[in-house]
């Protein structure tokens, strides 16, 4: 159809030896990690497609790449437009705040939080970017973070007041690839800071499967 837009960003009309720019390549890494994050990729297959990606040198190459994705917003509701660059979230004395099952995650989120318990699960969420800095400023309650396979999180830039960090994560492949690297920085005082993996159905216990 005239004028229609590939997951590149370029019209379909371009000539497949036009050379590729590092925003061609961007946009459609971003497309791959949106796929992998529905469903639609594997890791191997995601890890193996961002290398040819970022290697690309022209427009043909990387339309192979994503000639068997859907459109993104198609996939997911969401454009790598809408992925936003700072959530910041402010609560005081307050309900639990969650952040479950298909949330974007955003390149950074600031945490202004008193005595409010908070949980980030990454199970089933779009991840649209290979690292999530986390600027903490919490005090009292619980932070627990939610991982899946290919998501690390990092705390050594994380200060502790009376509070401590624990993890009760699944071991996993050390050689898997790193699909998310969640940095938390900042303050966290009184209380605990949990990373953990999912946890397992009653089927799932019964079965002792992961």
């Amino acid at each position: 159809m005239p004028g229609e837009i590939s997951p590149t960003g370029k019209h379909s009309g371009s000539s497949p030896e036009l050379r590729a720019s590092h925003a061609d390549r961007d946009r459609v890494v971003d497309v791959l990690r949106i796929a992998a994050g529905d469903g639609l990729l594997t890791a191997d297959e995601l890890d193996e497609r961002l290398e040819a990606a970022l290697s690309a040198r022209t427009l043909s190459e990387l339309a192979t790449l994503t000639a068997d994705l859907p459109p993104v917003s198609a996939t997911t509701g969401t454009t790598v437009a809408d992925v936003k660059d700072v959530v910041r979230i402010e609560q005081v004395h307050s309900g639990a705040i969650e952040r479950l099952g298909r949330w974007v995650v955003p390149r950074r989120m600031e945490l202004a939080v008193t005595f409010c318990e908070v949980t980030l699960d990454f199970t089933d969420a779009v991840i649209t970017h290979d690292t999530l800095r986390i600027d903490v400023g919490m005090t009292g309650k619980t932070l627990t973070l939610v991982t899946r396979p290919g998501v690390v999180v990092d705390t050594d830039g994380l200060q502790l007041v009376h509070s401590k960090v624990k993890y009760r994560q699944t071991p996993t492949n050390p050689d898997a690839p790193v699909t998310l690297r969640v940095e938390l920085v900042g303050m966290k005082a009184f209380g605990r800071v949990v990373v953990r993996s999912r946890r397992r159905t009653f089927g799932q216990w019964l079965l002792r499967r992961p």
